[in-house]
């Protein structure tokens, strides 16, 4: 991607993450580039037209999720227990094929999520690491009727790249942008905002920061409650409870809203809360 620096993310975290580089994307946005502008293009429409448009991004904390593992529990409380994961997976799944039929699925699969760990004939002793999660979660969609295309995907890092650049911040000069999240700065997001070129106005609608994916249905009317008709778009930070978060705030409000975390957090001064920078929201 043009203008995209990840070397501050690899000196930080090592250069083995360059395999992320090199991600699926799909005919119609064949480049990293194509599928940023293709991202803006929609959104910005959903904006003008005032329609709805949820965008979210699944990556490692949600395959754990997907596939009832507990280690999904990560950087943030997102399940109390196995049993509350599996009671939430009918809904989960209701609302990806939701956003499969109105918005934008942005699944991260790479080589190394997608390899088998086979052994080479020169190494026979040393099995490479296996991990097929990408490949699991591909295979659950398929199993639940969610279709991914060229109508409805885009690569995970396109969202980091979009959100984080110019255009983005410039799209919402004079707009309003609402923020779901459980701790917001309006100080410093202003500040993010401005180095990019832009002066949107702010609200915030506070979440909880424990089991949203597993426990949306006790917090939704309560979050929607509060929505905004003033705000253009919403940027989410809800952990793998982004999804459905995602789905009811856009068509309550007809506004695009974008599963944003990381985003959030580093207008927030707050890159701490994603354990430090992450590939492709650094401009050169």
């Amino acid at each position: 991607m043009e203008g995209i620096d990840n070397e501050p993310v690899y000196a930080i975290n090592g250069p083995e993450l360059r395999e992320q580089e090199r991600c699926l994307v799909s005919a119609a946005a064949a480049t990293g580039d194509a599928a940023v502008a293709w991202l803006g293009d929609r959104v910005e429409a959903a904006i003008a037209n005032r329609t709805a448009l949820p965008v979210v991004r699944f990556a490692d904390g949600e395959y754990l999720f997907y596939s009832l593992s507990m280690k999904c529990n990560g950087l943030y409380q997102q399940a109390e227990s196995v049993e509350a994961i599996r009671a939430a997976l009918p809904a989960h799944y209701e609302a990806m094929r939701a956003v499969a039929r109105t918005g934008v699925l942005a699944p991260l699969v790479f080589p190394g999520n997608v390899r088998r760990g086979r052994r080479s004939i020169r190494r026979f002793w040393k099995k490479p690491k296996s991990d097929q999660t990408a490949l699991h979660f591909l295979d659950a969609l398929a199993g639940e009727r969610v279709p991914l295309d060229r109508t409805n995907f885009v690569p995970f890092y396109a969202v980091y790249a979009y959100l984080s650049g110019r255009r983005f911040a410039r799209s919402l000069h004079d707009k309003v942008v609402g923020v779901i999240n459980s701790d917001y700065r309006p100080e410093a997001s202003a500040a993010w905002f401005a180095r990019r070129g832009s002066v949107p106005k702010s609200v915030h609608v506070p979440i909880s920061n424990r089991y949203v994916a597993t426990g949306w249905h006790r917090m939704r009317e309560a979050v929607l409650s509060r929505l905004d008709p003033s705000v253009d778009l919403w940027m989410v930070g809800a952990g793998i409870g982004a999804l459905q978060v995602c789905l009811d705030v856009a068509q309550a409000s007809m506004r695009p809203a974008i599963d944003s975390g990381h985003i959030v957090n580093a207008m927030n001064d707050l890159e701490s809360k994603s354990n430090g920078p992450r590939l492709y929201t650094h401009g050169t």
